[in-house]
């Protein structure tokens, strides 16, 4: 059988470092809407895109230029039926050598087509992977913004 789970893949001129010290910068390709770390093994994050997605991730593994994988240890997406699909799933960043160039690779390992939300996770996922693929390359990601309280107008 084939590995169904979402998977991206690019070759990019940075070097490994470049591309790692990216992956941990979630706040500059994500979201700004994290709290917790994201830094080092065995940090923990959360993060939250308004009342539609909520998902806690713990890095298990933190190899410098190599790899980073979070552990996503709890969740709720409130499109979807079964709202902590997520959880217990692993997003994991490979990163490597290909040539003069680095190659980066990103799955959502457990985000297969059988899950309600991975049309729309996988979009999401293709956005945002993008927008660290731009904070790689560029040194700007498309991260969503800090979300802040409204305030109150004067008169």
């Amino acid at each position: 059988m084939n590995n169904q789970d979402f998977t991206l893949s690019f070759v990019l001129d940075q070097t490994p470092r470049e591309v790692f010290n990216a992956i941990n910068n979630v706040t500059a390709w994500w979201t700004e809407n994290l709290t917790g770390g994201s830094q080092k093994q065995g940090d923990e994050f959360s993060v939250c895109f308004g009342d539609i997605h909520y998902s806690k991730q713990k890095l298990t593994t933190v190899e410098p230029d190599a790899k980073v994988v979070w552990l996503i240890t709890d969740s709720k997406l409130t499109f979807v039926k079964t709202q902590d699909e997520w959880t217990g799933t692993e997003c994991i960043f490979d990163i490597s050598k290909e040539g003069n160039k680095t190659l980066l690779r990103f799955t959502h390992h457990g985000l297969v087509p059988q899950f309600e939300c991975f049309n729309g996770c996988s979009t999401g996922w293709t956005y945002y992977i993008n927008s660290l693929v731009s904070l790689i390359t560029t040194g700007e990601g498309k991260r969503d913004k800090k979300v802040t309280e409204p305030q109150a107008e004067t008169i």
